[in-house]
């Protein structure tokens, strides 16, 4: 396997094995940014993003789609060229694996038609679907984004961790089977924090403690902070503290409400607090935001 950096470290490919590559994307900047990479007809892609919010560019920029966090993206369409052209929102994250379409095949040859892309009705097709990421999937995108295993074992370690990706991706468990399943105990723990995640983002105005919010869904305080930074990427409060602050610029943007209005929805109960935190988060007040926007 061979990894390169580029971009200061924001973005990493990985060649798994021949046919597969994964692509990781971190963009931990205060600013948008773009990746573009070619990738021809013969590849599928599968795209996942676990934090943030990710927009995907086609046919020359006529078209776009976005995918939100928790959200992935699969695009197959043997007919014409899909080139990688993806802009990331500031603090997103994402997974990418580019699959060849003959290695694909290779894996479930047996199991095609079970997958519609695979069928003869797709043969000479486009496919796309967008979905949510479960909560097993979002176990392992966590594991690989996260990974930290001694180099006599990584490359052995990324490319099970990749498989087992690929066969959830397209695991179609039947009813009654699913209490089997061997991943059940973290898909719980991961369903409970993303409830935690719900819960600050719809009382953000007077969030529980972190002792309450462990007590609400059911997890241990020491779970919950360890769980909610590896699949955010970020703290609870912290967490919070960026989703406050992009509500509340969009709350200016939008011009219905003043600047204590603005404060006031969004938790601070003083204008000076808000407008501290405000250009904490982007440098600048938010009157002299709005005057820059305006120009």
């Amino acid at each position: 396997m061979d990894e390169k950096n580029i971009a200061q470290g924001s973005f990493i490919e990985t060649y798994v094995e021949p046919g597969i590559l994964m692509l990781k994307f971190q963009n931990d900047m205060s600013r948008k940014q773009q990746y573009n990479r070619k990738i021809d007809r013969t590849y599928l892609q599968l795209h996942f993003c676990t934090k943030g919010g990710a927009k995907f560019i086609f046919n020359q920029g006529n078209y776009a789609l976005d995918v939100p966090a928790e959200q992935s993206l699969l695009l197959f369409n043997t007919q014409i060229d899909l080139p990688l052209q993806c802009e990331l929102q500031p603090g997103s994250w994402m997974i990418s694996l580019v699959m060849s379409i003959k290695k694909f095949h290779s894996l479930f040859s047996r199991q095609a038609e079970q997958i519609p892309f695979l069928s003869e009705e797709f043969r000479e097709k486009k496919y796309y679907t967008q979905e949510a990421i479960t909560p097993a999937i979002a176990v392992v995108l966590s594991q690989l984004m996260n990974q930290n295993i001694h180099p006599n074992i990584s490359d052995l370690y990324l490319k099970g961790k990749v498989y087992e990706l690929i066969a959830l991706c397209f695991n179609r468990v039947d009813p009654g089977v699913e209490e089997q399943c061997p991943f059940l105990v973290d898909e719980e723990n991961v369903k409970r924090i993303r409830k935690a995640k719900e819960i600050i983002l719809e009382r953000m105005a007077e969030p529980p403690t972190l002792q309450e919010l462990s007590e609400e869904i059911g997890l241990s305080l020491k779970k919950l902070k360890e769980g909610f930074k590896q699949i955010y990427g970020d703290s609870v409060y912290s967490f919070l503290f960026d989703y406050k602050m992009e509500t509340a610029r969009k709350m200016l943007e939008s011009n219905q409400y003043n600047v204590n209005e603005v404060g006031l929805r969004v938790g601070y109960s003083t204008s000076s607090h808000f407008i501290a935190a405000f250009k904490k988060k982007y440098g600048t007040t938010p009157k002299k935001y709005l005057m820059a926007q305006s120009q």
